[in-house]
């Protein structure tokens, strides 16, 4: 199997530059976003193993650093719980602008309680899996250990993680304690799997139980049976990484892979073949090929015109051909020609041409834009010459479409 890696940079909201990296197979099914758990990076064990067993069941990956961390941008002690649930949704975004919508989204320790408070905002989502997450955002104050009281006091302390010196800051206290995450989970109307260690020293196994206990149905568990913390077992790795791979399966939308028609479009032919998500087309005519879709506000990709753009388009370049033509046959001088158009459906009081009775009629406004040296005469000429183009005469022609379903 083919494995595409791909480094990348976005930045957050603050704009500061954080380090990705985007792992898809050759033709993904859909797309997944990775937190890494407190103070570590893109770079752990359960990162990558959960990363490949994605790839593998055909789930792209993209998993980057926390600002201040890894190959990211920024002064962690300047960071919190809030500002890793904003470079979460920083990196949806950008995963939504460029590729797809990540319909799954998987956190280690605390960035499993910082993707559940993003799912909570971020619609698209469709299930969220969380390892050894804590139940509310404050339960890591336990790793500062006799640390608090130095912070609290003098605003600032050095802290001991993982071997690693952290500066964490007053600052970071008082955001992890406003969060009461548990009361939000009734809410979170996603498909929720839990992974936790019954041997987890770190985030005890009490914390899933509440996690599991507030949230709704679909819900799931696994006992990671003797796995530490951090997964720091390839083996507990794989296996955390396998589950997640088989659950998610059953909760990520239905996405056909990118199978395009063997057969070459014949002259005058259209081939339109669905691609990934609910309305991602592939559109080719004989020596070209293009993509229509649906914005992302009613469920597509955006990864292209939707389909009445295309028709708007159609008749903008079909007036603006047709213009140009009889200009150069009268030796009529433009130098500048925009058409602009804008398509609309009007209820009628009184409509001739109605729709099953709804009193519904298509408008399409164009506005033509003309510049050069022309007479009176020859501008109205112009406009009657628009009217004239054949997909404006297709358009306000009787159209019989006839359809022929067959079974591949």
């Amino acid at each position: 199997m083919t494995v595409i890696k791909q480094k990348l940079t976005f930045a957050n909201q603050d704009g500061i530059t954080l380090s990705g990296l985007l792992e898809s197979p050759e033709n993904p099914t859909g797309y997944a976003l990775f937190a890494h758990c407190f103070t570590c990076g893109k770079g752990l064990t359960s990162a990558s193993q959960i990363s490949r067993a994605l790839v593998e069941q055909g789930i792209a990956v993209l998993r980057f650093d926390f600002t201040g961390l890894g190959g990211s941008d920024g002064d962690f002690a300047n960071s919190n719980f809030s500002s890793n649930v904003a470079d979460l949704l920083a990196a949806a975004d950008y995963l939504s602008t460029n590729y797809q919508p990540p319909a799954l989204l998987v956190g280690h320790s605390l960035g499993g309680t910082a993707v559940l408070v993003a799912a909570l905002r971020l619609d698209y989502v469709k299930c969220v899996a969380t390892i050894g997450a804590p139940a509310e955002p404050a339960h890591v104050l336990k790793q500062l250990g006799g640390k608090l009281d130095d912070i609290r006091g003098q605003g600032v302390a050095t802290v001991q993680l993982a071997g690693r010196p952290f500066t964490i800051k007053k600052q970071f206290l008082d955001d992890v304690e406003q969060f009461q995450l548990q009361g939000q989970l009734r809410s979170l109307n996603k498909a929720l799997l839990i992974l936790h260690s019954p041997r987890d020293t770190t985030v005890s196994v009490d914390q899933a139980e509440r996690l599991y206990t507030s949230a709704r149905h679909p819900k799931s568990f696994i006992s990671l049976d003797d796995a530490d913390h951090l997964l720091s077992s390839k083996q507990d790795a794989r296996y955390a990484a396998n589950c997640i791979a088989s659950w998610a399966e059953r909760y990520m939308p239905a996405i056909v892979a990118d199978v395009l028609p063997s057969e070459e479009p014949a002259k005058g032919e259209v081939i339109v073949t669905m691609r990934e998500g609910d309305f991602l087309c592939d559109v080719r005519s004989v020596g070209h090929q293009w993509l229509s879709d649906e914005p992302l506000s009613v469920g597509g990709l955006d990864k292209g015109p939707t389909p009445y753009d295309q028709l708007l388009a159609a008749l903008g370049t079909c007036t603006s051909m047709t213009l140009r033509m009889y200009a150069r046959r009268k030796k009529l001088r433009l130098s500048r020609l925009v058409v602009r158009l804008t398509h609309s459906r009007e209820h009628l009081e009184d409509c001739e041409d109605c729709l099953d009775g709804k009193n519904l009629a298509d408008r399409i406004h164009r506005e033509i834009l003309i510049e050069g040296e022309l007479s009176p005469e020859e501008t109205e000429r112009l406009e009657q010459i628009a009217e004239l183009c054949p997909v404006h005469k297709t358009l306000l022609n009787h159209i019989d479409i006839t359809t022929h379903l067959t079974k591949g």
